[in-house]
């Protein structure tokens, strides 16, 4: 008997089907057919269906079992070949999952065999992606962050760091400690530079030796990796870091993450004479304000706003409430 039944794609057959389907006209032989497809555990009895009157009788209808994958082999694999920092229990319940996985886990398995001591060495995780797998984008973009649950080890265990944008900066001087003035938006950023490469040393009177430009809510991935995105003088504990940005919700926004995200490692605090000469130079002219731009982040505190004295802070907050800003862009070369 070559012939697999199951190629019919039924789950129920009957007992004229069997025979049709063998081309068996001999009942003996149909009979030692039907026994055997029911010992081999391809189909098996239906049991209310009825005896088709013959001696030896059999049952005119049967349900087809589905075929029995044998994972014997693929759970050994599990069991004994992989590294002992794998936990494969999530596999071992998912067979079906390791099969769609499996080069990528037995990739990871033999990198934890010959080249675990390359985890001594933090790199970045496109780097630690390609190592591993040959494929930079694999652990960011393609899934494996997802295998690396399944098999309970953590991103930190394999001992790599995100990578943003680089910031942008530029440092009239290296001198340590020294403060740095970050820029919300580009065209202040470039004015201010240019101002500072013009010889002069002082902003708003204050002495600025870098500035650093933060291009809004990207500044939020590159603080991230401050330590790693900027040269050693600039990451510097000791030094002042100022913020001057929109005065909109989303730049105080910026301020108040960014305090909440370096200000136990660095004196952060919003730039007064920027920001102060914003709102003087907005009260003196005889121009109309913009509108708040749609879709801002409008959860803020009282950080931002308690730096101000009572008359500052009474002009930003009724700025805010009329869905007004003070773009950066007011400022501008001639006014520093």
């Amino acid at each position: 008997m070559k012939k697999d039944i199951r190629v019919l794609g039924k789950k129920k057959i009957t007992l004229s089907e069997i025979e049709k389907f063998y081309a068996m006209e001999d009942y003996t032989k149909l009979y030692d057919t039907v026994n055997k497809l029911i010992d081999d555990g391809i189909i098996a009895v239906v049991k209310s269906s009825n005896l088709n009157g013959k001696r030896p009788a059999l049952r005119t209808a049967y349900r087809v079992l589905p075929i029995v994958e044998d994972n014997t082999e693929l759970i050994n694999e599990l069991r004994y070949t992989m590294d002992m920092k794998l936990d494969t229990s999530y596999y071992l319940k998912n067979i079906a999952s390791y099969k769609a996985d499996r080069a990528e886990v037995m990739k990871l398995n033999a990198y934890f065999l010959h080249h675990g001591h390359k985890l001594n060495n933090r790199v970045s995780i496109n780097e630690r992606s390609f190592e591993i797998w040959g494929r930079e984008k694999f652990l960011s973009r393609e899934g494996g962050i997802k295998i690396l649950k399944n098999l309970g080890l953590s991103e930190e265990y394999l001992n790599y760091y995100g990578t943003s944008v680089p910031l942008a900066y530029y440092s009239h001087s290296k001198k340590t400690p020294q403060k740095i003035l970050i820029l919300e938006n580009k065209d202040t950023f470039f004015s201010m530079r240019k101002h500072l490469l013009e010889g002069n040393n002082a902003i708003f009177g204050t002495e600025i030796a870098t500035l650093v430009y933060g291009g809004g809510k990207n500044i939020f991935k590159s603080f991230e990796d401050f330590g790693i995105s900027v040269e050693p003088y600039i990451a510097n504990a000791d030094n002042a870091i100022l913020y001057l940005g929109d005065l909109d919700y989303e730049g105080i926004y910026i301020y108040e993450w960014l305090k909440k995200e370096i200000g136990d490692a660095y004196a952060l605090q919003p730039f007064m004479e920027g920001y102060t000469t914003m709102i003087d130079k907005y009260t003196g002219m005889d121009m109309p304000l913009p509108k708040t731009k749609a879709g801002q982040n409008r959860n803020i505190s009282e950080l931002f706003l308690r730096e101000f004295d009572e008359e500052y802070r009474k002009v930003i907050v009724d700025i805010l409430q009329r869905d007004e800003y003070i773009p950066q862009e007011i400022l501008n070369i001639g006014d520093f």
